[in-house]
């Protein structure tokens, strides 16, 4: 019986499933939804990665995201081997906290006050938090489809890995902690109106992904973010854009400089760690000061501001630009419409939404513009179509409602094989 390719990596799940949970750290990460058993990853360079059976891939996962310079760039890994000389972790303050703060406040002016934590999900729901010692009120609105985290309070209908696995709402969520997180459907402004009259005088925030990254990428509807910002300002709600994915993926001032709309607060993560764990909140300095020390509303973490991760950080922030942009966009836009053209070719509906450095490819026939289109896709033949494509060595998300990420490593070249790998698996998929 002929080895598989991926035997090392069987092994090694095998042996993570005796001890992790599920064999992984993330959901996702296992490959359920893709019907294969996950590839274990041993080193990456620019945008390739290799696993542990020496099969080497072009990654368009890129480690969800923030590795916007590619795989260990040599100027990052010179920058943490300095920082790592120094110390790796104090549970102190450092001037390197601040060089970054200040960087992400230049690039993102609303952010005028900054706070370092160490995840997404943590800076989602402290920025809740904020808004709602701010308002004196409990609700919060937010979209179906879109992810903020794992927090209670987000993991009611939520994308991403929870929709991957077919479970919008999560087991062990209270029922208190889910009735104070109110629906609304994204792009859609009709649907917000009910649900401020029912409650209204009673509502902290509006939470949304500018641009949506866990249910696929679907930009916003035009208008669709004025309108949030103007219900806002009408009901004395706090905005809060959630530009974990989309912060520095689609500009240097994120979603909200590119769309021109500035929420109160904004919640990143990814690129301003630069590949470590790390996340941030930030915004209006009169929101900001209610957090403690300097006011009321407790948040903590002995890691926060981890040395490391700021230098990371703050290497890759410097290291944006106007001419990065362009070549991510140029690529981005070449392999959407050759994924479409070699799609139609093989007789598979698919629609590709792409926005910036970000695309997915959902196997539908329907344009993507909200969470019930997003899942019209057909997720068994985009299973069938990761595993053709992971065998030609393209390593994608594995999971339909997920974004490709591109890098300033990818090059014409990489998309070029790309869509070559693409039209071939496509047409094995028809036969």
């Amino acid at each position: 019986m002929a080895r598989s390719r991926y035997a090392t990596s069987e092994r090694l799940f095998t042996a993570a499933s005796r001890i992790l949970s599920g064999g992984v750290n993330s959901p996702v990460r296992a490959f359920k939804s893709v019907g294969a058993t996950p590839i274990f990853i041993e080193r990456g360079r620019g945008a390739r990665i290799e696993d542990a059976d020496g099969n080497r891939y072009i990654d368009y996962v890129m480690s969800w995201g923030p590795l916007i310079h590619g795989h260990a760039p040599r100027g990052l890994v010179r920058e943490l081997s300095r920082a790592a000389a120094r110390g790796t972790s104090f549970g102190a303050p450092t001037e390197m906290e601040t060089r970054l703060a200040q960087r992400v406040a230049m690039l993102m002016p609303s952010m005028e006050r900054v706070r370092f934590v160490s995840s997404g999900t943590e800076a989602a729901m402290s920025a809740v938090r904020v808004a709602r010692a701010a308002t004196n009120r409990d609700r919060i609105i937010k979209f179906e489809g879109c992810y903020h985290g794992h927090a209670d309070a987000f993991l009611v209908q939520a994308g991403s890995g929870a929709m991957t696995l077919g479970v919008p709402t999560s087991p062990g969520v209270p029922a208190a902690a889910a009735a104070n997180t109110l629906l609304a459907r994204y792009n859609d402004l009709a649907s917000i109106e009910p649900v401020i009259e029912q409650h209204r005088g009673t509502i902290a925030a509006i939470i949304v992904e500018p641009i949506a990254g866990n249910m696929g990428v679907i930009p916003p509807r035009e208008g669709f973010l004025e309108g949030l910002r103007a219900i806002c300002d009408r009901e004395g709600i706090v905005l809060i854009f959630d530009e974990v994915i989309s912060g520095f993926r689609v500009s240097t001032g994120g979603a909200q400089k590119v769309l021109g709309v500035t929420p109160d607060l904004t919640v990143l993560g990814k690129i301003i760690g630069g590949g470590l764990p790390v996340g941030a909140y930030g915004g209006r300095a009169k929101l900001m000061e209610l957090v403690a020390p300097a006011g009321p509303v407790y948040q903590a973490g002995t890691l926060s501001g981890n040395p490391l991760a700021m230098t990371a950080g703050l290497w890759s922030l410097e290291n944006l630009s106007a001419r990065l942009y362009r070549h991510l966009a140029r690529l981005a836009a070449t392999l959407a419409a050759g994924l479409a053209d070699a799609a139609r070719d093989a007789g598979v509906p698919i629609q590709v939404n792409a926005f910036g450095s970000l695309l997915t490819p959902f196997f539908t026939e329907r344009p993507v513009r909200d969470f019930q289109s997003a899942l019209s896709a057909d997720t068994g033949r985009y299973a069938a179509f990761h595993r053709e494509m992971l065998a030609r060595g393209i390593y994608l998300p594995p999971s339909q409602f997920e974004a490709w990420m591109l890098s300033g490593a990818h090059t014409t070249r990489h998309v070029q094989l790309t869509l070559r790998a693409a039209r071939a698996a496509l047409q094995e998929m028809t036969i």
